[in-house]
């Protein structure tokens, strides 16, 4: 009897174990699953796991949550199974730094959600590549929104960036999944060279671009060899261009749409000498003087000291748009300035 009491207990299920058991009956609410001389297990459906089908006859394992409940039945969980087992897994991968396929569930304003081996994680936006991060004018939060909501149930490869389940901390990013294969584009372009690509953006400070993966950032400064007051008046999200490489860090191009074509201030500059008198309007006022356009790609400075009294206000002496005669002063072509004096000289 005693040998019998003993054998009887060597099958007890404890609160915590994982235990291998076979699915004896699924029902819309609860899964059944028989555990031999231990006894029988019932799974509820919120416990079964994200996308996970049982079948008859299927071997599973479970984490046991009630050892005997009131029904005298045990109270287990596959998701918990799987999520303890995930932990260990994620955790190898992020050692190996293994490349892995994921997609979303859902999205937030910050990143994507992102379900693996059992264990929720999240893509943040910034670890998106350039294919996928959501360039939106003005940051508008809800169009960042539909942008993302755009990526859900689309495969992506990431690399896990930070797990820990301790913390119960599980960080995915594109831009690490691709950035060996970056380093290799990266390494194929120079300075100088010609790329094409799409735009994927339009902001204050310019425009980004997609040259094949990589991102570019189109300055306002470089759009045009005409003033840019707004980036938007020359490009559109969607239209092809072709630029030039100005310069290249680490994760971006620096690209220019202007050096494309010959700057035409150093030909329009060509017909001006020192000391002849130009017409031009007054396009802009400071404290410390007046900028004048002579020509369509030219514009000069008058400086206050320029005006013809020491205590002259430029805000008194012009009127926006105002056209008036001046003398050249000086003619700078490596920096790109031409001096200007309301006194003629």
């Amino acid at each position: 009897m005693d040998d019998l009491l003993q054998d009887s207990t060597v099958n007890q299920l404890v609160a915590g174990d994982v235990v291998e058991g076979t699915v004896s009956s699924v029902k819309k609410h609860k899964v059944w699953i028989d555990f031999g001389p231990a006894g029988v297990g019932v799974v509820l459906r919120r416990e079964i796991g994200r996308g996970v089908v049982l079948e008859e006859g299927q071997t599973v394992s479970s984490s046991v949550i009630d050892p005997e409940t009131d029904e005298g039945y045990a109270l287990v969980s596959l998701r918990k199974a799987a999520k303890d087992k995930g932990w260990d897994e994620l955790e190898k991968v992020f050692e190996d730094g293994e490349t892995v396929t994921v997609n979303a569930y859902d999205a937030n304003r910050g990143g994507l959600l992102i379900e693996l081996r059992g264990i929720r994680g999240f893509l943040p936006v910034s670890q998106l590549s350039a294919d996928h991060y959501p360039r939106v004018s003005g940051a508008d939060k809800d169009e960042i929104l539909q942008r993302l909501n755009a990526l859900v149930g689309i495969d992506i490869k990431v690399r896990i960036l930070d797990v820990s389940k301790k913390e119960n901390k599980l960080i995915f990013s594109e831009k690490e999944a691709i950035r060996d294969d970056m380093k290799a584009r990266f390494e194929k372009l120079s300075v100088g060279d010609v790329v094409k690509g799409t735009v994927t953006g339009v902001v204050d400070f310019g425009a980004f671009m997609n040259v094949d993966g990589i991102e570019g950032l189109i300055h306002i400064s470089e759009i045009s060899w005409d003033r840019v007051e707004n980036p938007g008046d020359y490009l559109k999200v969607g239209d092809q261009v072709e630029a030039k490489i100005i310069a290249i860090d680490q994760d971006r191009l620096s690209l220019s749409l202007k050096q494309m074509t010959d700057d035409p201030w150093i030909q329009e500059v060509e017909k001006y000498t020192k000391g002849d008198e130009v017409e031009g309007v007054v396009t802009r006022i400071t404290p410390f003087g007046a900028f004048v356009q002579i020509s369509p790609a030219v514009e000069a400075l008058v400086h206050v000291s320029e005006l013809g009294s020491s205590d002259s206000d430029p805000g008194k002496a012009f009127k926006l748009k105002e056209k008036k005669t001046f003398g050249i002063l000086d003619i700078d072509k490596d920096s790109r300035k031409i001096s200007l004096s309301l006194n003629k000289k």
